[in-house]
């Protein structure tokens, strides 16, 4: 839950500067087209920390409501790692309600890390994503426990 009206939520989840502030690791983020940003994140894998350069696609648009976000990077040795989330916003009295539900895979070779470790690395981006959002808004953030799975 964000506390912010959704339109603000929704700019503020378009806007790079934002964006590079609060996505960990961050070093680049651009828009290539109106759908399509560029981006260059360094992960932090424990003993090591890879570069990854890829794009992002916003698909599925609803202004203001939701979108799809696919992604798919390099990390050079490491090899791709891919992704896509679908992030919902919907009014809660004042505040906004962002849901989203991901999914994700890497090769073989960045696996080899160890499945543990990448998960645990992918939650962490995530979770920091959350907190760093909501102070980059200067508002509180109250997360959200995920559904279990089925």
């Amino acid at each position: 839950m964000v506390k912010a009206p959704r339109l603000k939520v929704w700019q503020a989840l378009n806007d790079t500067a934002i964006l590079a502030r609060v996505i960990p690791g961050c070093e680049q983020i651009t828009w290539r087209d109106d759908t399509s940003l560029d981006l260059k994140v360094k992960v932090n894998l424990g003993v090591m920390h890879p570069t990854f350069t890829g794009e992002l696609e916003l698909s599925d648009i609803e202004p203001a409501r939701a979108y799809t976000l696919s992604g798919r990077a390099h990390g050079r040795i490491l090899g791709l790692a891919h992704g896509a989330a679908r992030v919902s916003l919907s009014d809660s009295g004042e505040h906004t309600l962002l849901d989203f539900k991901a999914e994700g895979g890497a090769s073989e070779r960045l696996l080899a890390l160890g499945r543990p470790l990448v998960g645990a690395s992918v939650q962490k981006v995530i979770d920091h994503f959350f907190a760093r959002f909501g102070e980059a808004m200067n508002l509180e953030v109250t997360p959200v426990k995920p559904a279990p799975e089925d």
